[in-house]
């Protein structure tokens, strides 16, 4: 912009005048009459506010027709405070010129009083500002930038935060769908779609109606809409315009009320290596446009999500496979036992694979007792999971052929150590007598069990530990087995270390928050054990998977069942006769004469060769076998002390032995031999 000088007189040698300095500058003065009310303006402030000498007229409304009327009343403003209080003002605003641009303009002046302090006039100064405020402008949308690239940073970084810790797909949902989530993104709903067999189901949503949840749960990928069309077109969709919304979804017009506040929406495809397994959407309230760098972080977002996503499938993948395995390895059910309650509880790792050697198992033995068993191989892997399963079998039969309890642990020591896996185990047994409450206890390195008396209060169960199973020791006693007696209504606590060791915490700090859960815990030993799981977990983060079997004896003796056991004599010929007779008389208690004449030809048969083979006594056993529905059998069986099994030959017509077991083989409905640990038990069934 030119300026000439007003006087035309000036030389370049003479100091130049205040106003030719001021109009030089890109400014001029002014005097405000506050009597008349006149404005008078030099050169300078007429280029200012690009009026011509002759156009401007002094009047204020002149001046207000120049400005912007948004602004004049912050402008009148000013100038009264400073005329109340005898001082000065400053204040900026715009000037419209007459080629219709708009430039910043400042003013400044003071008040001036007469001598008695009545303001008459005021003096001032007005300037082109449009060049500081540009750079002023600019230095504030360079720090506005600056602190959006901050902001959207911090929502890359609070993104990944949350999804770190995440293990499964139901964790990643929980994570998006967070209030705090939908804060950082600034977010008034998030919903996430999953991609499963040409659907996308929804799994997570906040903020959402829940008309519209109903409605949109699982939607076909062919269908025209919003995470549907993103999956299939595996693009980002950005709308600011509800018209744009409506044209490229009009299925969804019907819900647009139910999304009043919102201004903009914005869907993300989620694809992993190239495949897309979900999509997420997000609604913003107040909202006109997505900048570039809002567009390119929710791009990131989107890749981040689809990662986590992945991670978390294949976790659960793993882990269902791993819960599949381990249960497979598990017994299936519980024996019923009479006067006893059996609840087991298994929990995989929280951590990837999920398989662990911990198990359970509880038999009930030939003299009613039940053998509860609780263990845990070293190691969380396939091969764990594998020596679990062969000890567990080979625990379980070596209880089943009636060893002492401490002899049935040291020979499953023997055994781990002959399949030379290099693997050890720890091992819990418990004999309980559910009619007499005795429990015989044996350890293997393991902990001890956990009781819960009548009255609410819990101990541990004292016992001798021996080493874990795989570590045998020749010269000393490998396992000796303790002895206690439960109260009727007792509850005993068999656990694997999973469910009171932490990482970071002292062992006994477990114990003893164990035994504060259990003494808090409900008369259920169902909901017991449930409380127990999730009691220890907040502590023990579930980073190891958990084996428990609570039993509970209830609270009046179980009736007996009925059972005959009579000895038969190898020297005493009349004892055969008395075990026939009563036979003969059991089944008749038990409403099973029908089975009289065969039960006792096979009874005769299978004793006879006890005493004739074995060179010492027998026992005859018979007892009603129930079955599922109301069919019933009997079972008989002739114990001795020798480990030799009977073999079955084929007679002749002179032969005058050797059709004993052919007679049983031909008449029982079943047969067979078990092992037991002082000698070996011949049975039938006869239905």
């Amino acid at each position: 912009m030119r300026f000439s000088d007003p006087s035309g007189e000036h030389s370049s040698r003479e100091p130049p005048t205040a106003d030719v300095a001021l109009a030089v500058n890109g400014m001029g003065s002014f005097t405000w009459d506050l009597e008349t009310g006149v404005m008078h303006y030099d050169g300078g402030a007429y280029e200012v506010m690009d009026f011509t000498p002759d156009e401007f007229d002094g009047s204020l409304a002149m001046l207000r027709d120049r400005m912007l009327p948004e602004e004049v009343p912050a402008v009148n403003e000013q100038i009264e405070r400073a005329l109340r209080e005898r001082s000065e003002f400053s204040t900026y605003f715009r000037v419209r010129y007459r080629d219709g641009w708009l430039r910043w303009t400042h003013t400044q002046g003071r008040v001036v009083c007469d001598d008695e302090g009545r303001p008459t006039r005021v003096l001032g100064i007005i300037r082109d500002a449009s060049r500081e405020l540009r750079a002023v402008d600019q230095t504030r949308q360079l720090r506005e930038e600056r602190a959006e690239r901050h902001r959207q940073a911090d929502i890359i970084g609070f993104v990944n935060d949350e999804l770190a810790p995440t293990v499964t797909v139901d964790d990643v949902a929980e994570a998006l769908t967070s209030t705090q989530m939908q804060e950082q993104l600034g977010a008034s709903s998030v919903v996430l779609g999953l991609v499963e067999g040409g659907l996308v189901r929804l799994i997570g949503a906040s903020g959402i109606n829940e008309e519209l949840l109903r409605d949109l749960r699982v939607v076909r990928v062919e269908e025209q809409l919003p995470l549907a069309d993103v999956v299939r077109r595996r693009e980002p969709v950005f709308l600011t315009e509800r018209e744009e919304y409506l044209r490229r979804y009009p299925t969804m017009g019907r819900y647009l009320q139910l999304f009043s506040a919102a201004s903009a929406v914005v869907f993300l495809p989620l694809i992993a290596h190239d495949r897309p397994i979900g999509a997420l959407g997000l609604t913003y309230d107040g909202k006109g446009r997505f900048s570039t760098d809002e567009r390119t972080v929710l791009r990131a977002l989107g890749r981040t999500i689809a990662q986590s996503l992945e991670r978390a499938f294949l976790y659960d993948q793993e882990h269902e496979l791993a819960a599949g395995l381990q249960n497979a390895m598990l017994p299936g059910r519980m024996p019923s036992v009479s006067g006893l309650t059996l609840v087991p509880r298994y929990r995989p790792a929280r951590a990837r694979g999920g398989i662990g050697g911990d198990w359970y198992d509880a038999l009930v033995l030939p003299d009613g007792r039940v053998a509860a068993v609780i263990g845990d191989v070293q190691g969380h892997d396939v091969k764990a999971a594998a020596v679990m399963g062969q000890l567990r079998i080979a625990l379980r039969a070596y209880a089943a052929e009636g060893h002492p309890a401490a002899t049935v642990m040291a020979r499953a020591s023997s055994f781990l150590t002959e399949l030379d896996t290099d693997l050890f185990a720890t091992c819990l047994l418990v004999v309980l007598d559910p009619a007499t409450g005795t429990a015989e206890t044996v350890r293997a390195g393991h902990t001890e069990p956990l009781v819960r008396f009548p009255d609410g209060t819990c101990a541990w169960l004292e016992s001798p530990g021996g080493l874990p199973l795989g570590l045998m020791v020749d010269d000393r006693p490998a396992y000796m087995a303790s002895e206690t007696v439960l109260p009727p209504g007792a509850e005993l606590l068999l656990c694997t270390d999973g469910l009171l060791e932490s990482r970071g915490h002292d062992i006994d700090e477990g114990r003893d928050l164990l035994v504060d859960t259990l003494s808090t815990g409900p008369g259920s030993p169902g909901e017991l054990a449930d409380h127990l799981l999730g009691g220890m977990a907040a502590y023990t983060g579930a980073e190891d998977d958990v084996a428990l079997l609570v039993l509970r004896r209830g609270t009046r003796p179980p009736a007996p069942d009925p059972r005959l056991d009579v000895e038969v004599l190898r020297n005493d010929p009349a004892s055969l006769d008395t075990a026939r007779a009563l036979l003969r008389a059991s089944l008749h208690r038990w409403s099973m004469d029908p089975l009289g004449d065969v039960a006792e030809l096979l009874a005769c048969e299978m004793a006879t060769n006890a005493l004739r083979h074995t060179e010492g006594d027998a026992t005859l056993s018979a007892r009603p076998v129930h079955y599922e529905g109301e069919r019933r059998s009997l079972r008989l069986s002739v114990a001795d002390e020798s480990s030799d099994f009977p073999v079955r030959r084929a007679a002749t017509e002179l032969s005058t032995r050797g059709r004993g077991l052919m007679l049983v083989e031909e008449l029982a409905a079943a047969w067979g031999v078990e092992p037991r640990g002082t000698g070996k038990s011949v049975w039938c069934e006869l239905s």
